[in-house]
């Protein structure tokens, strides 16, 4: 199952933390990770490595995830993304990094508007750390807004990195800007596997998929500690899938972050395995064409 179907992979990381500033790949000690100890991705990650890695997945193109790269210098990312493209052809398209509630909002927005290359920014809005005793964050300030409501203008889209007890801000955010396209990530982030966990995280999602303007991409899901098995994870993608539809829903890899989990093939093969019965078409729009769509993605 491991060639049979063209893939976009959504969601990718390219990094060279031996020659720019990455906070959380180069200072030390390591900042407190979702999946826990990840020292081993604190190196340079390249679409060599990458093609190593997917084996004989057949990954055709790929939309670059900005990288928490040095947060002064969002731009310089993507001077680094071109160089990429330059020198190997990939990726394809990038989403870029910006900081929507700073007062350099405006040039970073323009600057990465202006490369033909990136289609929207993601920047992870402020959060509360557990449902209990949950605050607004920042998809409810005022400030953050007003730098949301720059990316249509400027024809950008927005990849919302939060955890699901916020996608109540996100349902109320993507109601009043129905026209700026919102990609959810990493599913979610379903990290909570409790009964109790599961059944917030599915409401969540189900309300959020009542949005229009919202897809998802179904990455993200490890679980620390836990090697990534389809056993672990059927649920979770299948439940995604019937909330938001065949028609906004990609899969994406996440790597080489979710290389803390399990490999790539695994991964691969573990969408591939869950969605077996589905049709050719459907599959071809969960693992291509939706991310060629949303990402207007050439060819």
């Amino acid at each position: 199952m491991s060639s049979d179907i063209a893939m976009v992979d959504a969601h990718v990381h390219f990094w060279d933390p031996t020659k720019h500033y990455y906070p959380w790949l180069c200072d030390k000690p390591l900042i407190p990770f979702r999946y826990g100890d990840y020292s081993a991705i604190c190196r340079p990650y390249y679409p060599a490595d990458y093609f190593v890695d997917a084996g004989d997945h057949n990954v055709v193109k790929f939309v670059y995830l900005e990288t928490e790269w040095d947060p002064r210098d969002p731009i310089g990312e993507m001077d680094f993304v071109a160089a990429l493209r330059r020198d190997t052809g990939f990726p394809n398209v990038a989403i870029a990094q910006a900081w929507l509630d700073r007062d350099d909002v405006a040039e970073v927005l323009e600057s990465h508007a202006a490369r033909d290359f990136v289609r929207g920014v993601r920047q992870k809005p402020r959060s509360s750390p557990s449902p209990k005793g949950r605050k607004p964050g920042s998809m409810s300030d005022p400030r953050w807004r007003e730098g949301f409501a720059r990316l249509r203008p400027l024809g950008l889209q927005f990849d919302l990195q939060t955890p699901w007890w916020h996608l109540d801000e996100a349902a109320e955010l993507a109601h009043d800007f129905p026209d700026t396209q919102i990609v959810l990530l990493h599913t979610g982030l379903p990290a909570d596997r409790s009964p109790e966990g599961i059944a917030g995280w599915k409401a969540a999602m189900n309300a959020l998929a009542r949005c229009p303007n919202v897809a998802v991409k179904i990455s993200g899901i490890g679980i620390p500690g836990v090697p990534w098995t389809v056993e672990n994870n059927r649920d979770i993608v299948l439940s995604t899938i019937d909330a938001f539809g065949v028609d906004r829903s990609m899969f994406a890899s996440n790597f080489p972050v979710d290389g803390v989990c399990g490999d790539l093939n695994t991964i691969f093969s573990g969408y591939k395995t869950i969605t077996a019965d589905f049709s050719l078409e459907d599959r071809r729009k969960l693992f291509h064409d939706n991310a060629i769509r949303i990402y207007r993605i050439d060819g």
